[in-house]
């Protein structure tokens, strides 16, 4: 019996997947790479080896929350990139749809802030559409923000940025380049503003900022931890106050605290105004840390910080005091990759011993695999059995990398490829009225005459389908059943919500 119960739940298992129709259209004006080959490779193959190099060096601690905004360094791959890669593998496999991407000017001085008129940026990885509906949006947002390609032709601030986004994010996305000019007004309030008013769900900001230039190695790192922990506070007048303090402290070469203040302070505006309250650094280094090229007596500092809205509208529906601590996700995502990695290798399950109660509490849960942002398994069990959570994602794991009809098995050589995300669920629910499902909120189960479907609530996030197009193509791709079923009175609708974390 228990053999017939597990084939059942693996036929519920989720396609996460959306696919994008490419645009025919051609571009009109593209803004070519200013800086390949000088501050990143110019070849493409070196580009992506480069960044998937640092990725995999980067220890990035986990942030709770959904990630809304990264500020990371500029400078030449070989002195930031790693530090950079702290913050962008938050960003691993996320289906975003645009980047907003904010600097300061490091060629003009200007009023307010100018948006790129290009409709594409092109790296060596290809090019990148800009979203000019968001851009108009912002520019009819105030008379303080325009477009103006020319600020935007030899700058490499926001350029260096483009190639990790490219390799970190799933699918396409679009981007608006956002430059600001060294003007020290309120430009930055504005410029918050029309960004809060305007940011879909599925946006994320990348802002882009060197640290300390260029006082000696010791100088640079009191200076600069001392900036973060003011970003950290996420009070704009916090951090002007100490910025003019290191600015009349006299420190010998110290240029500039942050040559990317304006679009630093317009983030933590934009993050009071959108409560967006959880402020993460992860990782600081200066140039004179690099080893074999860096000078200590003349540095550069660069952070990597994030933030995100600790309230995730994925777990709306949770019961908070029920929800996973940091420490047991990373338990959880631990055996997941144990499980892949012990049964791809030795064809053999790892054992666990797990004594976390919260473990142990009997709840359905997916494991989702994916490989440079393509699924590459996903199998779960809703309904919750006589068995803890910790043993289902085991059991699922191994489902996932070897038992998903859509794929081959994985094999030893993607190991070191694959990312993990676990969704742990809450029982389901009856209801009696389709239109009272929360999109992107609650998970679905739809059962009709012996056939059944299942989609996650990140589906109609990933996809950005209206409730009527989540439920038909629940009906129609999952089940088998006609698009229109979710509408017949016969067809049993449950919902469920989850816990998502990778």
């Amino acid at each position: 019996m228990r053999k017939l119960v597990f084939v059942f739940i693996i036929i519920l298992f989720l396609t996460a997947c959306s696919v994008e129709q490419a645009s025919n259209d051609m571009p009109k004006e593209i803004r070519p790479p200013a800086v390949a080959g000088q501050f990143y490779p110019a070849a493409a193959e070196e580009i992506t080896e480069q960044i998937n190099g640092y990725l995999k060096q980067a220890s990035t601690p986990p942030v709770a929350g959904e990630i809304k905004a990264i500020i990371v360094p500029h400078a030449g791959y070989d002195f930031s990139g790693q530090v950079a890669a702290y913050a962008f593998k938050l960003l691993e496999g996320v289906k975003i749809n645009t980047a907003v991407l904010i600097g300061n000017s490091h060629t003009a001085y200007f009023d307010g802030a100018a948006i790129d008129s290009s409709d594409v940026w092109q790296t060596p990885l290809g090019q990148v559409a800009v979203d000019k509906e968001l851009a108009d949006k912002l520019i009819k947002a105030d008379s303080a923000i325009k477009y103006d390609a020319s600020v935007h032709g030899q700058d490499h601030v926001l350029e260096v940025e483009i190639p990790f986004l490219q390799v970190v994010l799933a699918g396409n996305f679009k981007i608006v380049p956002i430059m600001l000019g060294n003007k020290a007004d309120d430009s930055y309030k504005k410029l918050a503003k029309a960004l809060k008013d305007n940011l879909g769900e599925n946006d994320v900001v990348v802002v882009s900022s060197d640290m300390s230039h260029y006082p000696k190695h010791e100088d640079a790192n009191k200076i600069d931890r001392g900036a973060l922990e003011k970003i950290k506070s996420g009070k704009v007048d916090e951090l002007e106050k100490y910025v003019e303090s290191v600015e009349n402290s006299g420190v010998a070469n110290e240029q500039t605290v942050l040559c990317g203040i304006d679009a630093v302070k317009t983030l933590l505006e934009l993050a009071r105004l959108s409560g967006w309250d959880k402020i993460e650094v992860l990782k600081y280094l200066n140039s004179g840390d690099v080893s074999g090229i860096g000078d200590k007596n003349r540095v550069v500092g660069y952070g990597a910080v994030a933030f995100a809205q600790a309230h995730n509208s994925q777990l709306a529906t949770h019961n908070s005091a029920d929800e996973l601590n940091d420490e047991q996700k990373k338990k959880i995502l631990d055996i997941a990759r144990q499980t892949v990695e012990g049964f791809v290798n030795t064809g053999r399950i790892p054992e666990f011993k797990i004594s976390d109660e919260r473990l142990n509490k009997k709840q359905g849960a997916f494991v989702t695999l994916t490989k440079n942002g393509q699924l590459r398994g996903c199998i779960g069990q809703i309904v919750p059995t006589d068995e803890p959570l910790w043993q289902v994602v085991r059991e699922m794991a191994v489902a996932a990398c070897s038992e998903d009809g859509r794929f081959n098995p994985v094999e030893k050589s993607e190991l070191d490829e694959l990312e993990y995300e676990v969704s742990v669920l809450s029982a389901p629910e009856a209801i009696d009225d389709w239109k009272k499902i929360e999109l992107g909120k609650q998970g679905v189960i739809i059962r009709k005459g012996g056939r059944s479907g299942v989609f996650l609530p990140q589906v109609a996030t990933e996809t950005g389908w209206t409730l009527e197009e989540f439920l038909g193509q629940l009906c129609s791709q999952k089940a088998g059943l006609s698009p229109s079923c979710y509408k017949d009175k016969d067809t049993e609708i449950q919902i469920f919500s989850a816990q998502v974390f990778k």
